[in-house]
C-alpha cells in the first residue's frame, strides 16, 4: 500500500476452472456408466 510506509499490496485472484471441469469429466463419466455406455 503506497499510503503506508511499510504497506504491501497484494493482489489475489482465485481459479476454479480446474475444479469445474474436474468435477465436470466426474459427472460424465458417472452418466455414461449409467447409461451403460462405458
Amino acid at each position: 500500500d503506497s499510503s503506508v510506509q511499510n504497506g504491501l499490496a497484494l493482489f489475489i485472484s482465485g481459479d476454479n476452472l480446474r475444479k469445474g471441469a474436474a468435477l465436470n469429466t466426474i459427472q460424465i463419466a458417472e452418466a455414461l456408466i449409467e447409461r451403460g455406455l462405458v
